[in-house]
């Protein structure tokens, strides 16, 4: 299953749970349910604003380092001289920045071992 935008923002919606400032006097019998949950505007509005701020930091040239994920770094390519497999035509690539993602030897290991 891809992972898309939605997934991401329903499983915010899902995990993210804020508690009262104030104690109210009902004791509740599940604490778990004496919390605030995220609707799924808001949910959205923050996935979003969180690839907006990545993707503001790689044009800028900046690398975004997320700890236990990896890193994604903005990586320069010279130009260099291509050839079109169908028709056998060479030409010239443009040279251009790209964008390079190193996983978190954490990940690299979790990735890695065998499932439970």
């Amino acid at each position: 299953m891809t992972l898309n935008k939605s997934h991401l923002a329903d499983r915010v919606r899902e995990n993210v749970r804020f508690k009262p400032r104030h104690r109210s006097r009902q004791l509740f019998l599940f604490p778990e349910l004496n919390c605030t949950f995220l609707s799924k505007r808001r949910s959205a509005q923050l996935v979003d604003t969180l690839l907006e701020k990545i993707k503001a930091a790689l044009i800028q040239g900046e690398d975004v380092r997320i700890a236990r994920f990896g890193t994604f770094q903005v990586q320069f390519r010279w130009a260099k001289k291509g050839r079109n497999p169908r028709t056998g035509e060479t030409l010239i690539i443009k040279s251009r920045r790209t964008v390079r993602f190193r996983v978190s030897p954490r990940l690299r290991e979790k990735i890695n071992s065998p499932p439970p």
